[in-house]
């Protein structure tokens, strides 16, 4: 995706949801894409831990934290998990950790801030629903593309040019 921005990507395709421009691009791979997975849960890391103990098959994990900044649900033992794994990013509705190492990772990962304080650890939450966030609805199977530029949501893969 290297070649596709998302400036591009709304100039070609009008209809594709914009997320409002709150979060930070803090992964080491700055532009990325994939089919949307989601999970919803507020300051309970459980749901993402086991998801990216998945084979990620090349998808991105939409968290919806709630836009909660009071801890962090991801950081550098998540995002290697993320890695092996074959995820090809993580956007987070919350807050992330491990910046300094996450930026060297080859991993999409975008949020709305960082926290040094872990999350909580009680099985709470939801996986692939709908998740309404940052201005769009998100669902699985949608395809997310990111960049510096901002984070655009389309029904379905777009016919891009590289």
């Amino acid at each position: 995706m290297s070649h596709i921005i998302t400036p591009d990507i709304c100039d070609a395709h009008p209809e594709v949801q914009v997320l409002d421009p709150i979060f930070l691009n803090l992964g080491g791979r700055e532009a990325f894409c994939g089919p949307v997975r989601t999970i919803k849960c507020f300051e309970d890391n459980t749901l993402l831990m086991q998801a990216v103990a998945e084979p990620g098959d090349g998808a991105v994990l939409v968290v919806d934290a709630g836009g909660s900044i009071r801890c962090a649900l991801f950081g550098d033992r998540l995002a290697e998990q993320a890695l092996e794994n074959g995820w090809a990013g993580v956007v987070l509705y919350g807050c992330v950790r491990d910046v300094d190492v996450l930026a060297e990772m080859e991993l999409g990962v975008q949020a709305l801030g960082v926290h040094p304080r872990r999350s909580q650890r009680n099985g709470e939450g939801q996986r692939d629903l709908s998740v309404q966030l940052a201005g769009a609805c998100i669902a699985p199977g949608q395809w997310l593309y990111a960049d510096n530029n901002g984070i655009v949501i389309a029904e379905a893969r777009l016919p891009l040019e590289a």
